[in-house]
């Protein structure tokens, strides 16, 4: 199952080094090296065995958007899934970026109706603290104006925080089918086994797919999972460095356990434990009895 996921915005805006963090296992600060996109740049990502995602990286330069708007406009704009458009939040062409953006927009509704549209304002770090909120607030206004009747999802990102992977874990959970079925399995998994939380990552991205809790939302950190993302996966490349292999992970506090083992061949799950009578054994032989059922759930999600 092929999903073609469109990666659009101006030259310079941060399209290549996301990509490159979130699909290539880059860090932040080696995205440096990488040159800009010369017109489009093709890549197959699997992502949970069967489902792949068709990436196509659009070079931002005016000659090449011009040509997407024009003589590429059915071949571009057919047949997409979505389309994420990466806005340089200190760009100085604005008003041309959005006359750019507008013409995506005009050319998705003509060839993929059905398109979810996600926009993500990028470089937010180069923007002082206390006048972030408006400037996203600002831009998510101006994409509204020129989307309609499309709904876009924004979000400001950065490559230096965590608020990345919250960006792209929300594209990728549009994208699985029937994501509401395996997250009622994960709520039954979570009441039977008196688990505090369950959460459900991809394994070679590390991006969160789901998760359940018995928490109220306004107990936890917001950004807890793509926090948890960004750290298992910096010390995923780090035991690659070292000639290690990663495979699961115990954490021990006084209020809580956690563990983090393989669920299935594309997966990892991270249940959080707070009740002291549950042992490190039982928690971990009740993610291995849990492994065939959701093998089973994700082949039939993705066929």
């Amino acid at each position: 199952m092929k999903k073609k996921v469109l990666l659009m915005g101006k030259s310079g805006s941060g399209k290549t080094s996301m990509r490159s963090i979130i699909f290539a296992n880059y860090i932040a600060r080696d995205t440096r090296r990488l040159g800009a996109t010369i017109e489009v740049e093709h890549a197959s990502v699997r992502f949970l065995g069967n489902l792949v995602l068709n990436l196509w990286d659009c070079g931002g330069q005016d000659s090449f958007m011009e040509n997407y708007f024009t003589s590429q406009r059915d071949h571009i704009f057919r047949n997409v899934e979505v389309l994420i458009y990466i806005f340089d939040v200190e760009s100085r062409e604005l008003e041309r970026d959005f006359d750019y953006f507008q013409s995506c927009i005009d050319a998705i509704k003509q060839n993929s109706k059905d398109a979810k549209v996600f926009c993500l304002v990028h470089k937010m770090d180069l923007v002082q603290e206390d006048m972030r909120d408006r400037i996203f607030e600002d831009r998510v206004n101006q994409i509204m104006s020129r989307s309609h009747p499309l709904q876009p999802l924004c979000f400001q990102t950065s490559i230096w925080d965590e608020t990345l992977y919250q960006a792209w874990s929300s594209i990728v959970y549009a994208l699985i089918p029937n994501v509401k079925l395996l997250e009622a399995n994960l709520d039954k998994f979570c009441a039977a086994t008196d688990a505090d939380e369950i959460i459900l990552f991809e394994k070679a991205t590390f991006l969160v797919i789901s998760h359940v809790s018995r928490f109220g939302p306004s107990v936890l950190d917001s950004h807890r999972f793509e926090k948890i993302s960004n750290i298992i996966k910096q010390f995923k490349l780090s035991c690659v460095k070292a000639q290690a292999q990663f495979s699961a992970m115990e954490v021990r506090h006084a209020a809580f356990s956690v563990y983090l083992d393989t669920l299935t061949a594309n997966t990892y799950m991270m249940m959080i434990v707070s009740d002291p009578t549950i042992q490190s054994r039982a928690a971990l032989a009740n993610i291995a009895s849990a492994r065939r059922h959701f093998e089973k759930l994700e082949l039939s999600n993705i066929r």
